[in-house]
C-alpha cells in the first residue's frame, strides 16, 4: 500500500481533482481509496435512522452494511483525535491511498493550488510538499508544476511520488 497525500486551502479544489484522477487510476486495474480530514463536526447518517440513533444513544461503533457497502462509524467521546497513522492501519490493503487534508504531516504531498482564492501557497514552507496542480504558472517552484487540469499528469505524479505504508508510519513516529 502506498501514500499521497493531496493538501490545500479549503476551496482549491481537492476533492474535485481526486475524483477526476481516482477513474484514471482506477481505469489502469489499480484499487484506490482516500482518507478525508474535517476540520468540523460532520455526519455521515441522517438523524432518524437506526444508526444514528444508536450512535446518539451512546454506541461507540456503529456498522452499516448492505449488499453494496459498508459502513464503520466509531465515535471518539471525548478521546484525542486518531492520528493519520493510526487511521492509515485501518484501511484493507490496496495500491494507492489518497489522503486529503492533514497538511501538517510529515508525508508526501501534492498542493492544489488556486490563484483566484488568493491565499498563499503552502509549498514554500513545506518540504513535504513534492509537486503542485496549478491554475497559474510557478517558474520558481523548485518542484514540479502541473497544469491543473492535466489529470493523466497529475495522477502519474501521484504514483510516482507516493510511499509505501511503512516509511509513512516511520515518519510520523
Amino acid at each position: 500500500m502506498r501514500i499521497i497525500g493531496i493538501t490545500g486551502w479549503s476551496g482549491s479544489g481537492k476533492t474535485t481533482l481526486l475524483t477526476r484522477v481516482i477513474p484514471l487510476l482506477t481505469g489502469q486495474g489499480l484499487s484506490v481509496s482516500t482518507l478525508k480530514h474535517a476540520h468540523h463536526r460532520f455526519e455521515i447518517d441522517v438523524p432518524g435512522k437506526d444508526s444514528y440513533e444508536q450512535r446518539m444513544a451512546g454506541a461507540r461503533e456503529v456498522m452499516i452494511s448492505s449488499r453494496t457497502r459498508f459502513a464503520l462509524v466509531h465515535e471518539l467521546r471525548g478521546a484525542e483525535e486518531r492520528t493519520l497513522g493510526s487511521l492509515l492501519t485501518k484501511f484493507e490493503p490496496v495500491d494507492l491511498v489518497f489522503v486529503e487534508g492533514f497538511k501538517r504531516e510529515r508525508h508526501p504531498k501534492i498542493e492544489v493550488l488556486r490563484a483566484s482564492l488568493g491565499k498563499p501557497a503552502l509549498y514554500p514552507g513545506d518540504p513535504t510538499i513534492v509537486a503542485v496542480a496549478a491554475d497559474c504558472a510557478l517558474p520558481d517552484a523548485g518542484r514540479p508544476v502541473y497544469d491543473l487540469d492535466d489529470t493523466a499528469a497529475i495522477a502519474a505524479a501521484a504514483l510516482h511520488h507516493a510511499v509505501p505504508l511503512a516509511t509513512v508510519l516511520e515518519s510520523l513516529a
